[in-house]
């Protein structure tokens, strides 16, 4: 399965040097395979080295932090010779070797022209890091538009390319939306989905994603415990759990700001529930949307205040399957918050992109899901309205207010993107608003 991530992996390794490039993402989101299998495929020779896995790995960092001693332990340990011309080195799960990390310094410093690769799920929350001496690429699950690639049906994704909105584009991308809203961007997920369409019955794919989906919640709730003490794990699960439970109380109108009262006993103010809260998006299992209540203007970070936030799902497949949703409650589209599920999803295309955390504006009775920054530094009011009612107050209210030169809204139809002032785009094409002008 394709990665986009693979074009920046590529134009880092076209650099005449290059910085360690540090791959960092939730677990289960695919950096293994990116870079072994994807990225590796360019390569003469791949060495990898995975802490988590082979925790005695780690000898290898205790005499000497010296990049060539390290290199020379590793040839020895592998019984293979390392060419840094040709071959790439991977530190998989660095996070479980502190030495590992800190001999990125060293590396950057000593070996500018090697191929070195690491990885990790739990990067946001090491001791130390050396600052200044490793290139950053966030790893997300994938993207509508990946869950696209994945489907191997070349006109389909040929119409998504082409932002076509034909009838029959809308109705076969509309489909695949709603099936990526039920399996979500975990590759484990989307592999299981797309490769049994022909060996197994929609049930039954119906029925293996359910479980993996159960299985990967499952094992996060391990990494609480593995990662934090006994007290922080419970509390770390139950904000968690709570992202979805405030979005079934609220029957309408958009995701609205997360409350802290009672998501832990006896916790009620923001103080008491922002350990837990960073934990979670350090580890990228969480992202956020700061409201601001007044004209946007940049740096919109400025105009946000720390304590108030709505919380996304890093995966909407996920969120589905915390919320007990099943495929045809999805397909049919008739539960009272599906609008929290097409807004949950355009965060992760937008966070998926850099743009995190994001920001949405409100005012009165008023409210925008989304405000972006175009590439050519304008904002944009960007509205979500996942039915095939399109119509809404709120941009209009803005627009007249601000004069935003284009505003942006997403809808479940198929849209038109004429008008030089207004882009109504079904919501689907999410990643590809950054392509328009």
């Amino acid at each position: 399965m394709k990665r986009l991530a693979l074009n920046a992996l590529n134009a880092w390794k076209a650099q005449s040097s290059r910085k360690p490039m540090l791959v960092d993402g939730a677990r289960q989101t695919g950096k293994s395979y990116l870079l072994e299998k994807l990225f590796g495929q360019s390569f003469t020779n791949v060495i990898r080295l995975d802490f988590l896995e082979t925790p005695s790995l780690s000898t290898l960092f205790e005499h000497s932090l010296n990049s060539n001693d390290i290199l020379e332990s590793i040839e020895l340990t592998f019984n293979t010779t390392y060419n840094p011309e040709a071959d790439l080195l991977i530190f998989d799960e660095i996070g479980e070797c502190q030495r590992a990390v800190d001999s990125l310094k060293f590396f950057a410093e000593q070996q500018p022209n090697m191929y070195l690769v690491a990885s990790g799920s739990n990067i946001g929350l090491l001791d130390s890091f050396p600052v200044g001496k490793v290139s950053f690429l966030s790893l997300y699950p994938m993207t509508f538009e990946e869950f696209l690639w994945a489907s191997e049906e070349p006109a389909t994704i040929k119409a998504y390319n082409n932002l076509n909105l034909s009838p029959a584009a809308h109705d076969k991308l509309f489909k695949h939306l709603l099936d990526y809203y039920f399996v979500g961007g975990m590759p484990e997920a989307v592999k299981a989905w797309h490769q049994n369409k022909n060996e197994q019955s929609t049930q039954e794919r119906i029925q293996t994603i359910a479980g993996i989906h159960r299985a990967l919640l499952s094992g996060y709730e391990l990494d609480f415990g593995k990662y934090a003490d006994k007290v922080s794990a419970k509390q770390i699960s139950e904000v968690f759990n709570n992202i979805p439970l405030q979005l079934q109380s609220n029957q309408g109108g958009s995701v609205r700001r997360f409350q802290f009262k009672d998501v832990i006993a006896k916790k009620k103010r923001y103080n008491d529930l922002a350990g837990p809260i960073h934990w979670l998006e350090q580890c990228k299992l969480l992202s956020k949307c700061h409201p601001i209540d007044t004209q946007p203007q940049i740096p919109l970070k400025q105009l946000a205040k720390d304590n108030l936030f709505k919380l996304f799902f890093f995966d909407v497949g996920l969120l589905a399957s915390a919320l007990e949703l099943n495929y045809k409650d999805i397909i049919d589209q008739q539960f009272n918050y599906k609008g929290f599920i097409a807004e949950n999803f355009v965060q992760n295309e937008l966070v998926a992109q850099g743009y995190s955390p994001t920001y949405s504006w409100s005012e009165a009775r008023s409210e925008i899901e989304f405000i972006i920054r175009l590439p050519d530094g304008r904002l944009c009011p960007l509205e979500v309205k996942s039915g095939k009612r399109t119509r809404s107050k709120s941009l209009g209210v803005y627009r007249d207010k601000y004069k935003p030169e284009l505003s942006f809204k997403l809808v479940g139809t198929m849209g038109n993107i004429e008008d030089k002032e207004l882009k109504v785009l079904p919501i689907y094409f999410a990643g590809q608003l950054f392509n328009l002008n």
